[in-house]
């Protein structure tokens, strides 16, 4: 029985980096007989356009009946200026929240013919291999209240809300412990408990879940101090588990270790490893349609799809190789190169990592 995957290319880079994808996943489907059907439909500003809102029922619909979701990226200015509720963005986590993709996984692996790449010494982030599992659908981006009033003297307040409750910290929990323990058997969990009520709770479940993991080390981190050690000796780290806004910006703050944040997958995943997947970066409209992102990125997005949603380990394998392939040619993009490497478009390099994986 044939597996549907739901491609939504977006904003911005979105469908050229989806372009190269697709090029690799229809190889990777013919080669290892995947038996791979692709449905089209738009997220974010496209679906604006052709919508009027930037999740349709109908989109949402689709997602929820395919076995796999892949994205590009969703936003840009042309969008801006709409009302917060119908911008691209909302469109995003909408479709995470209807999904039930509550895990979020953000490898950080530094490629070793990346290594001059990083803005860090290579000596600090020679075999960098960090995990950051992200709790995807609560949090302060969820939460309510969440509004802006005007207060009696004419001046105006924001609030936001950051909410957790024991459940869903402890299902994110066990996702952290679960992939420490198929790697070294380390878990960073990362909070602000020495402030937050809502960080004292994590702090306290996460600590109760361990119990059902002895053979895996916890440790516990405030976030301040995790970002400063992600610069200081990052790879101290193996696995690290944390909310919603921690991992949001934590995972960018990683993505520059690697040399670029258009080497990095991610997967978000229910609690059936039925998942959505797409490149840690933006949309990037500054270059869309130049021919200048990087695609890699999404190639990598789609490894995970066929590792974690699918459990094609020899054709995710295969992928991943494709791509080290191409970095060991010396083929970069601009995100990516520097003296000495031979400069690619978006489009060559989708075409060389589908000619390095026809060879495998």
């Amino acid at each position: 029985m044939a597996k549907s995957i739901l491609i939504l290319p977006g904003d911005g880079i979105g469908p050229e980096i989806m372009a190269e994808a697709i090029k690799v996943m229809r190889l990777a489907n013919d080669k290892y007989q995947l038996g791979f059907e692709l449905i089209f439909d738009e997220l974010g500003g496209a679906a604006i356009d052709k919508y009027g809102v930037p999740l349709a029922d109908e989109t949402l619909e689709r997602a929820r009946q395919a076995d796999a979701v892949l994205l590009g990226a969703v936003g840009g200015p042309k969008w801006d200026k709409l009302e917060r509720d119908i911008r691209p963005e909302r469109g995003l986590l909408k479709i995470r929240a209807q999904l039930g993709l509550f895990g979020n996984l953000r490898p950080a692996i530094l490629y070793p013919q990346l290594a001059d790449a990083s803005s860090l010494k290579p000596e600090i982030v020679s075999g960098l291999d960090i995990l950051i599992v992200r709790e995807l659908t609560g949090g302060i981006y969820f939460g309510k209240p969440r509004e802006t009033r005007v207060l009696e003297n004419g001046e105006r307040l924001s609030l936001d809300t950051l909410p957790y409750s024991e459940s869903e910290i402890r299902r994110i929990a066990k996702v952290g412990f679960d992939m420490a323990r198929l790697r070294n058997k380390k878990l960073c969990s990362v909070d602000k408990a020495n402030v937050l009520e809502s960080s004292q709770l994590w702090r306290e479940v996460v600590e109760q879940v361990a119990k059902d993991y002895p053979d895996v080390e916890l440790s516990h981190m405030y976030v301040d101090n995790a970002a400063m050690q992600l610069v200081r000796a990052p790879k101290q780290f193996d696995v690290i588990v944390t909310d919603n806004m921690f991992g949001d910006i934590l995972s960018d703050e990683a993505s520059m270790l690697t040399g670029s944040i258009g080497m990095l997958p991610s997967a978000s995943l229910d609690a059936n490893n039925k998942g959505m997947y797409e490149p840690c970066h933006g949309s990037a409209p500054d270059i869309a349609g130049k021919g200048l992102a990087n695609p890699l990125a999404t190639i990598l997005s789609m490894s995970m799809m066929l590792r974690y949603s699918f459990a094609q380990t020899a054709a995710a394998d295969a992928v991943e190789q494709a791509v080290s392939d191409v970095l060991d040619q010396g083929l970069r993009t601009g995100d990516i190169w520097s003296e000495g490497y031979s400069k690619v478009s978006t489009r060559e390099m989708g075409d060389a990592v589908v000619a390095a994986l026809a060879k495998l």
